[in-house]
């Protein structure tokens, strides 16, 4: 197939439409539950108060605001791919915007800014503070101003809607691929999303991957339980298949895994915890970082490379491990000199690209914890 033949394919693949807004018709749509901005992006999506204040600003000075982008679901409801912050700043300042529990957040008040100092201070309507309400002109200002909506429609791929939530969001707000890829589960299977979500609040798997705050305010631990559903039982051949970017990689998996309606959950939870069981009786905090032969003891913290041979390498045999007489103490140890771990992990680190080393290190793994 030439490169024609492939635009021409893609773009029969990927159905839109584009509407003029106004900011009433996109709080009408909120009030009447017709959009899902999805509350459990909040959290991830970081725009400070001036950032918000900023939105209102801009919208009061007529300058352009970039459009929405949408995708229309079977049930005719429009699920936000681009413009959550938009659209969640312009709710909480009406004071409509509700958390994942369905209860209404304190309105925003605005900060000053550079051309309206005034601004400070000001909410959408106070009735006990209407000096520090904005006038009835300004609010239908506000709402008779418009944003566009880029809609894609439900006859499209479904994968479209993934691939442009992907490309409109690294990069910008979100801080990392696993965030991306957590508003895409959410977006695709809510259930499972939250399944995952209490997974990684297991406390044996949070003592043994010991992240620092940054790391857990980026979704590293949520990264990891995907890594864990992704490779622990992979063919070997599969792996091999990682290409350039394992971001993609795990993405594409984990959405396979989202779509498979015979993905036995109760099996992957059970493989999970009995994993991070095991460790935490062992290994504790230590399960994951460098072992020093020479100082008889773990150094540093958490280990990529180590936990793709040592997580991995038990989940693939915990069946066999959980009643064995095995010390798994001293096999880990032993991952620290094998020749094997060391040509493929840069001694330990991830200088190694991840096309390279997982290849090598999960059946390495797989390998070692043989019982």
């Amino acid at each position: 197939m030439g490169l024609q033949e492939e635009i021409d394919k893609m773009r029969q693949e990927i159905r839109s439409d584009h509407y003029s807004m106004s900011i009433g018709e996109w709080i009408s749509l909120y009030e009447n539950n017709e959009i899902d901005i999805h509350p459990e992006f909040q959290r991830i999506f970081r725009w400070t108060s001036s950032q918000k204040t900023s939105l209102i600003e801009s919208i009061l000075l007529g300058i352009p605001i970039p459009p929405i982008f949408v995708s229309q679901r079977d049930d005719g409801v429009w699920d936000v791919v681009d413009g959550l912050q938009r659209l969640s700043t312009i709710y909480e300042f009406v004071g409509k915007l509700k958390d994942e529990d369905q209860k209404l957040l304190d309105p925003l008040v605005l900060e000053k800014t550079k051309y309206l100092s005034n601004l400070e201070g000001k909410k959408w309507e106070d009735p006990d503070d209407p000096i520090n309400s904005l006038t009835s002109a300004q609010r239908l200002l506000i709402k008779r101003a418009k944003i566009g909506a880029t809609i894609l429609l439900k006859e499209s791929d479904e994968i479209a809607k993934y691939e442009l939530f992907q490309r409109l969001n690294n990069g910008g707000s979100i801080a990392t691929a696993q965030e991306v890829r957590n508003c895409i589960l959410v977006m695709y299977n809510k259930e499972m999303f939250h399944w995952l979500k209490k997974l990684s609040e297991n406390e044996n798997f949070q003592e043994c991957i010991a992240l620092s705050d940054r790391q857990n305010d980026e979704q590293y631990d949520m990264e990891l339980l995907v890594r864990f559903l992704v490779f622990r039982t992979l063919e070997e051949n599969e792996i091999k298949k990682i290409g350039n970017d394992l971001s993609i990689f795990l993405t594409d998996k984990i959405l396979e895994i989202a779509k498979n309606q015979e993905f036995n959950y109760s099996e992957e939870e059970t493989a999970f915890n009995k994993t991070f069981e095991i460790l935490y009786d062992q290994l504790g905090n230590e399960s994951f970082r460098r072992y020093s032969h020479t100082k008889n003891r773990f150094l540093g913290g958490f280990l990529v490379s180590a936990y793709e041979v040592i997580a991995l390498g038990i989940g693939y045999n915990y069946k066999n491990l959980s009643n064995s007489e095995i010390n798994i103490k001293e096999k880990v140890k032993q991952v620290w000199v094998n020749p094997e771990y060391k040509q493929w992990s840069s001694s330990g680190g991830s200088g190694t690209s991840a096309k390279r080393r997982i290849p090598n290190l999960v059946p390495l793994g797989r390998k070692i914890f043989q019982p």
